[in-house]
């Protein structure tokens, strides 16, 4: 059966990724970005099958309207993708408040609209899939990218929620734990603090490990979407790239050995 895909931040990166094998499938898609200009190539490619979607995730009367085209245009959603992100790359003393609310506005409530506005529809069909774009560095803050973190494991919390509240009427939800992928996040989705000097030599060992290395393609990332969406009965949490996989355990044990460690100090009340 062709499905009919929304796909935030579907300009470019992982979206744009995701929207190819989507069609490429025989899916429909409506690709939703602030610019949508980079799509004109794939509609051209995909007449009638995609379907260009200006579309600021901020702005949650736009969202509203938009998920009304989006299924105006096919009929019917049957896969939502919130993939529309950006990355506020700065310490957290640096980052000012316009830059954390702006932040956040993406990262977080652009996420919760598109949500909102997409439930009643999947509800009414009894049916439909969410996927969550979120980040595997969600189990913990980081130097550096400790904001970006803190809006993707807000987006964590909710979507967790969100996904028990929608499964009693046939809407399934998987937080997508990306790992690093040459997406262009780090460039063109990037907004940077002020450097304050106090933290040059902890920015400049983060820039030494970090090294050139963007990540493999995103299309390196799409099949293991496509074969997410196929399953019947999806997880609700899945990490995307070995690596980062690796990486999440070993946060995890060394959180639950630092639990361990102090158990008897967390015993000594009730509660």
């Amino acid at each position: 059966m062709t499905r009919v895909w929304l796909i935030t931040g579907a300009s470019r990166g992982l979206g744009r990724a995701f929207a190819e094998a989507a069609l490429a499938a025989g899916d429909r898609v409506i690709g939703a970005a602030r610019n949508i200009e980079p799509l004109a190539d794939l509609a051209q490619r995909y007449p009638g099958d995609l379907v260009p979607l200006p579309l600021d995730v901020t702005d949650r009367t736009a969202v509203f309207a938009a998920v009304e085209q989006a299924v105006a245009a096919f009929g019917r959603l049957d896969i939502v993708v919130n993939n529309a992100g950006a990355m506020l790359l700065g310490m957290v003393e640096e980052a000012s408040e316009e830059q954390i609310r702006a932040h956040f506005d993406v990262n977080l409530f652009g996420a919760v609209w598109v949500t909102q506005a997409v439930l009643p529809h999947l509800r009414a069909q009894g049916s439909g899939r969410i996927l969550q774009i979120t980040t595997m560095g969600t189990g913990g803050g980081f130097p550096m990218v400790g904001l970006y973190a803190a809006g993707k494991s807000a987006l964590d919390s909710v979507s967790e929620a969100v996904a028990m509240e929608a499964e009693q009427f046939g809407v399934a939800l998987t937080i997508v734990q990306m790992g690093g992928y040459d997406t262009g996040l780090f460039t063109t989705g990037t907004t940077a603090t002020t450097p304050d000097p106090h933290y040059q030599q902890l920015r400049d060992e983060l820039t030494a490990m970090w090294g050139d290395d963007a990540g493999p393609a995103p299309a390196t990332a799409a099949p293991v979407i496509m074969e997410l969406v196929d399953l019947p009965n999806p997880p609700r949490r899945l990490i995307v790239g070995s690596e980062s996989f690796d990486m999440v355990q070993q946060v995890l044990e060394n959180r639950a050995e630092q639990y361990r460690a102090y158990e008897n100090l967390s015993r000594k009340v009730s509660g």
